[in-house]
């Protein structure tokens, strides 16, 4: 199996775990794809949806035409005879019992729970995005799967390759070999509003496809997973487990998001979904076809929303922007004027209302790009003009499908990050400290029984140093012992864990 300790970047600020939402989910196994220098991104079509008052008697012309574009994802996961105490807050028992309902039933503290399928099947959406199979699903639906197959509304089934994944917004390529398949015409998202008609088409429950229709509930929704990069259209259209990389469409038959989550206390439809904006899943969808990784703007700053508080002091006349809290050393913020107590109210011509608006627009601006950053200093308004970087260690994620079966990498399903500020201030970790940052530990992994968890901070593989997550990564590759000694610190000390993966088929 490919070596899947992957290198991950924490620059960026933060985004607090949404609570009650539902999602369908699998483990972890990934190695690089080739990429695709020829490809070319689906059209969109920009023309404004017509708002006048007057009701459809029927979707059935839109659903007619849409239909054969959404397709069923079928996914095989292997699992190890392992078992599982839980998180250590409870938040995996609280996760399963949303998403299985109140007939989940955790064990009592101490207790365990034991696994003991050899496989575990998974079911999910994807739309056709392109005439010659790539198709748009969640990264939740395919992440980890050993086996990815699609099956198409007229019957047909493909084995699919996952291309690529993108974890920070829940998106996820994957390929079928087909020619003149039905992909489904793609709308700009940002035109979206609040009241538009929208509908749900996905495969709920595994029962087979199914429509639901709704309005747009709000748009510009963040904080509801905890991902990155969140930016979700909400909906009242019905979407259940099963919905998850299904198709949101408008009134005239176009993509306009990709279904994600919902909101839930029963883990059933309860009227708030969430679905990715078409316009980040076309973007990512590019970088990861093209690149084989996604690739993202650099500003270089630590930034915060203005409150009420801050808004006085500040001599605000409002709440919105980002205020500055930190410039990095060398970055393009520094190189470019911005400091401290800056408060960002445009981005590239842009408004910018918040701090996670901030996080979004310079993310998809594209690397060596100059842009105008308008700013409010000390009452006076300033514009700067900034060359954006591409994001420090951007992680190359794509799904691994045995194509490298002699590669002898150890710690499967890890992901590391550099032990930068953010990490520090994230897990707690004392300057003092040096190493690599685990940020995700696959629970079905060697490591996750050895008791590896995120925040860990790696000090050592096999009694030598670690300085970050690049060397973490280059010392786990092609290693023939596939017992591994780490050295970890945690809450304030260190100690020794064993992995051993020589028993993983």
């Amino acid at each position: 199996m490919t070596n899947l300790i992957r290198k991950f970047s924490n620059k960026a600020t933060a985004v607090a775990l949404g609570g009650a939402v539902v999602l369908a989910g699998s483990a972890l196994a990934f190695s690089q794809k080739p990429k695709a220098e020829h490809f070319s991104p689906p059209p969109v079509d920009e023309s404004a949806l017509p708002r006048e008052m007057g009701g459809h008697t029927s979707f059935a012309p839109v659903v007619k035409k849409v239909a054969p574009g959404v397709v069923k994802v079928f996914t095989t996961t292997k699992l190890h005879n392992t078992a599982f105490n839980g998180a250590p807050d409870g938040s995996m028992d609280e996760m399963l019992r949303r998403f299985f309902g109140d007939q989940f039933q955790s064990p009592g503290r101490g207790q365990r729970r034991e696994f003991g399928m050899p496989r575990q099947q998974g079911i999910g959406s994807g739309v056709i995005a392109t005439k010659d199979g790539y198709i748009l699903t969640n990264n939740h639906v395919v992440d980890g799967a050993d086996e990815v197959k699609v099956a198409l509304q007229d019957g047909r089934e493909f084995t699919a390759k996952v291309i690529g994944r993108d974890p920070k917004t829940d998106v996820a390529v994957i390929k079928i070999d087909g020619k003149d398949l039905p992909a489904i015409p793609m709308a700009d998202s940002d035109k979206v509003e609040v009241g538009d008609v929208v509908l749900a088409v996905g495969n709920p429950f595994g029962i087979g496809q199914t429509v639901t229709t709704g309005i747009v509930s709000a748009t510009g929704r963040g904080g509801a997973l905890g991902l990155d990069y969140e930016d979700f259209i909400q909906t009242d259209a019905a979407i259940n487990p099963g919905n998850s990389g299904g198709a949101l469409i408008d009134a005239e038959g176009r993509l306009i998001g990709i279904n994600t989550a919902i909101l839930s206390r029963s883990g059933g439809n309860q009227g708030i979904g969430f679905a990715i904006p078409v316009n980040i899943a076309r973007n990512v969808m590019s970088s990861l076809v093209k690149d084989g990784h996604v690739t993202r703007g650099y500003l270089g700053v630590m930034i915060q929303d203005v409150n009420p508080a801050l808004e006085k002091e500040f001599n605000l006349k409002d709440n919105k922007g980002a205020l500055v809290g930190d410039v990095t050393p060398k970055s393009p913020a520094e190189k470019a004027g911005l400091k401290s107590g800056d408060v960002i109210v445009e981005f590239n011509g842009k408004k910018v209302t918040d701090s996670r608006h901030l996080k979004l627009e310079v993310a998809t601006t594209q690397p060596g790009e100059s842009v105008p950053v308008k700013i409010l200093r000390d009452g006076e308004s300033k514009t700067l003009e900034v060359k954006v970087k591409e994001l420090p260690g951007t992680e190359h994620l794509a799904k691994n499908d045995n194509e490298h079966p002699d590669d002898t990498g150890t710690l499967n399903g890890v992901a590391v990050a550099d032990l930068d500020n953010n990490a520090r201030q994230q897990f707690d970790v004392p300057n003092t400290v040096k190493g690599a940052v685990v940020t995700e530990v696959d629970p079905n992994s060697p490591s996750a029984e050895a008791g590896l968890r995120p925040g860990d901070v790696i000090e050592e593989i096999n009694r030598k140093p670690v300085k970050n997550a690049e060397e973490a990564v280059q010392m786990t590759e092609k290693t023939t012992d596939k017992k591994t000694l780490l050295r970890v610190w945690r809450e304030g000390g260190s100690r020794y864990v064993v992995v051993d993966e020589s028993n993983m088929g």
